[in-house]
């Protein structure tokens, strides 16, 4: 695996991502499908974790990482501002 600073890459499988986002996933499909009304744009992309008609996915957990983070931030400044 790669290392770069000392800090390792770590792939989420759909499984532990529902789990660490408390997202279904049928609700993390929906956020990465553009004809969806629950498609968001900012959403982390999945990486291909093998070859063929429908490889593995996988989510690097540091750009879920800062998904969540942006959500937190979304969030807190729209309550804020009420």
């Amino acid at each position: 695996m790669a290392t770069s600073n000392n800090s390792q890459l770590s792939i989420l499988r759909l499984n532990r991502l529902t789990v660490k986002i408390g997202l279904g996933k049928s609700a993390i499909y929906d956020r990465l499908n553009s004809n969806s009304p629950r498609y968001d744009s900012t959403f982390p992309k999945p990486i291909k974790l093998g070859g063929g008609k429908n490889p593995p996915i996988g989510f690097l957990e540091s750009e879920i990482d800062g998904w969540i983070t942006a959500q937190v931030e979304k969030t807190r400044s729209e309550v804020s501002c009420s």
